[in-house]
């Protein structure tokens, strides 16, 4: 009797990924990385060569694979999708390069250090028809589908007000260039604000932003540290020149508005990372995750029994780049797409910038 032929299992398509910029950021994406079958990391560049060497040795990256320019790595690398953890100032031209280059661009948040920089960013990614994708992992957080589960299914109404908080009691990074606003674009606002302010714009439905109103403060980051008490201390208050406590008001074309305070450090009981939104049919938490409805005549609160966490180690990074992978290898719509990061960006934008106006209203294009 002939013998039954076997099926070759198929082989799943890789997927070959450099990095521009490795600082300690890009360790979790290389851990996120370990654990996606399609993904192979070919290749590092960064001014810092023993911050390379550190992680080449960890990761399995051959030698050849390490550049202190990043324009060489990609002639010569070629990679198909390049990831860049660089300080917020690198953004623009390392991704703009990349596309050029012909490789896919997954570039952490914020998008850029303003919303010129993000539209070329985008616009180069365009016509080398090469996928931008931005690292807005919050999105992918379990509270965050809850929620955002419970807008689409129309249990909130329309949405009328978000409240934005991302505030740290005694917070200043003492590492990095977070202080500096040549290599930073700013302080809390586009560090930890971005956070909580792309995923309850996400939540909402992303409309579209038309206006903001903004201030901002420095009253602490830019004094000898000396003294201060702080979860870090030592920050460098002599290159400090961003702002403490950011706080803006965000009009969108929809009708809704959002409120947003961004803070390193501030006389407050607690740091807060949370975001409020209210509609006419229902409100909700994130933090703490809960649903406000009237039913039946009565106020009732709806929290969730049990909320899906993520099955690694390294939870939601995974997600987004899980996500990247599956976007570029096979097609399937993104999460977090680039022209979202360029929304946020533009919704910072118009708070700095209403800032330096004294706080006038300006408007968002």
């Amino acid at each position: 009797m002939p013998q039954a032929k076997t099926k070759t299992p198929r082989q799943k398509p890789t997927l070959r990924i450099a990095f521009i910029g490795a600082g300690a950021i890009t360790s979790t994406h290389l851990d996120a990385l370990k654990l996606i079958d399609e993904a192979r990391v070919v290749a590092l560049a960064d001014v810092n060569r023993q911050a390379m060497k550190d992680k080449a040795g960890k990761y399995d990256i051959d030698e050849e694979g390490l550049f202190t320019d990043y324009k060489q790595m990609l002639r010569k690398i070629k990679p198909d999708a390049v990831i860049v953890c660089t300080p917020n100032g690198l953004h623009a031209p390392a991704s703009i390069a990349a596309s050029k280059a012909g490789a896919h661009v997954f570039v952490e948040k914020p998008l850029a250090m303003n919303a010129t920089q993000g539209k070329a960013m985008l616009d180069a990614a365009k016509k080398a028809r090469r996928k931008l994708v931005i690292g807005f992992q919050y999105r992918y957080e379990p509270r965050t589908k809850f929620l955002k589960q419970a807008v689409d299914a129309g249990k909130l109404g329309k949405i009328m007000f978000a409240k934005v908080q991302a505030v740290r009691r005694r917070g200043i990074p003492n590492w990095g260039v977070f202080g500096q606003k040549k290599l930073q674009g700013g302080g809390p606002m586009i560090d930890i604000g971005v956070h909580v302010l792309e995923m309850c714009h996400y939540t909402m439905g992303s409309p579209r932003p038309v206006a903001a109103v903004g201030n901002t403060w420095t009253y602490m980051g830019n004094k000898p540290p000396a003294g201060i008490a702080s979860m870090w201390p030592g920050w460098d208050h002599k290159t400090y020149d961003v702002e403490d406590l950011a706080v803006g008001h965000i009009r969108f074309e929809n009708g809704a508005v959002l409120h947003i305070e961004a803070m390193f450090v501030g006389h407050i009981e607690r740091d807060v990372f949370d975001f409020q939104l209210i509609g006419d049919k229902g409100g909700g938490t994130w933090s703490d995750p809960k649903l406000f409805r009237d039913e039946d005549g009565h106020m009732i609160n709806i929290t969730p029994g049990w909320l899906e966490t993520s099955k690694t180690s390294n939870g939601f990074f995974y997600a987004k780049l899980r996500d990247f992978v599956d976007h570029v290898l096979y097609k399937k719509p993104s999460t977090a797409p680039g022209e979202h990061g360029l929304m946020v960006q533009k919704m910072l934008d118009g708070v700095y910038r209403s800032a330096e106006r004294g706080g006038k209203e300006v408007a968002i294009r």
